[in-house]
């Protein structure tokens, strides 16, 4: 079973890597031998549990993961690179400032702890802002509001069975692309529910979000939540891909419910009926949002 989480990636083109990034990458899209799509994040997973079972337990893999997803549209090939150790770093900071000493030793023992955290600074000292830019955001047990702003609703691609279509020729993984591309869907995993689309749209739409937001709501925790999105979909190449995935959270759905959700649509109607003045629309379509990804929330308690 996967992780019950949501992942909001970036794909950058190739021309956006320096060399030899470039040429390191274009080998690796080649390789027979790098995981397919289709198991990414069952290996992302495999080499995370082992870590944690280790003795000692290890926070953060001792090198960076040389993996990625990958797209190809227009033959243009995409790069969404792993991170695994910068993303390892980053939530064990997280965990580490929301735990308790006391029972921070009993997750870590206190000097695998302080050598995660005096690599961590080495890092930041060496690579600057840069280095801290992840391409993937990961999300626990529901999928944020803010992360439908990018999207549209035909833009969803929901597989139930595993054969969403023939595999692309050549190798390709496009996966799921904007509707004027030319892609064809790659085999996923069974229970699959993405959005994709490209960073220009991307940008749009939080700008048309944050301007309706403000004009009509004010600042409210969803307008922060809404700008550091925008901020973060700013550091990559103007022509990159963004892609939400619901990852492990469509085990935590049957059938019908991941049928029935429209949850980007929704928010959609729901700033659309803000800005012309359709008040009783838009309350209506937001409580169905918050409503939806609540009753998922709550099960991370459930026993």
């Amino acid at each position: 079973m996967l992780p019950y989480a949501a992942y909001l990636r970036v794909y950058e083109p190739l021309s956006a890597f320096p060399e030899p990034d470039r040429r390191n990458w274009d080998a690796y899209a080649a390789s027979p031998d790098r995981p397919r799509r289709a198991g990414a994040l069952r290996a992302e997973q495999v080499e995370s549990v082992r870590r944690l079972l280790g003795v000692p337990p290890l926070p953060a893999p001792a090198q960076e993961s040389d993996n990625a997803y990958l797209r190809r549209v227009d033959e243009v090939l995409y790069i969404c690179p792993w991170q695994s150790r910068l993303r390892s770093w980053l939530a064990f900071s997280r965990f580490r400032g929301s735990t308790p000493v006391k029972l921070m030793d009993r997750f870590v023992p206190k000097a695998i702890v302080e050598q995660t955290a005096d690599d961590f600074d080495r890092f930041k000292k060496g690579g600057g802002s840069e280095a801290l830019r992840t391409h993937i955001h990961t999300s626990t047990w529901h999928v944020p509001t803010s992360w439908l702003v990018p999207f549209d609703g035909a833009e969803r691609w929901l597989v139930l069975d595993g054969t969403p279509g023939s595999p692309p020729e050549n190798g390709q993984e496009s996966g799921v692309a904007p509707a004027s591309s030319t892609t064809t869907p790659t085999t996923l995993p069974t229970r699959t529910l993405i959005y994709v689309t490209s960073m220009a749209q991307a940008r749009r739409r939080v700008a048309r979000a944050l301007n309706v937001i403000r004009k009509h709501v004010g600042e409210v925790p969803t307008t922060t939540e809404v700008e550091e999105i925008g901020r973060w979909l700013e550091e990559f190449h103007p022509h990159s891909l963004v892609e939400l995935d619901y990852g492990g959270l469509v085990h935590l759905m049957d059938d019908d419910t991941l049928r029935s959700d429209q949850s980007v649509a929704e928010l959609a109607a729901a700033l659309t009926g803000l800005d012309t003045g359709q008040e009783e629309l838009a309350f209506a379509m937001y409580q169905r949002v918050i409503l939806r990804w609540k009753s998922i929330q709550v099960l991370e308690s459930a026993n």
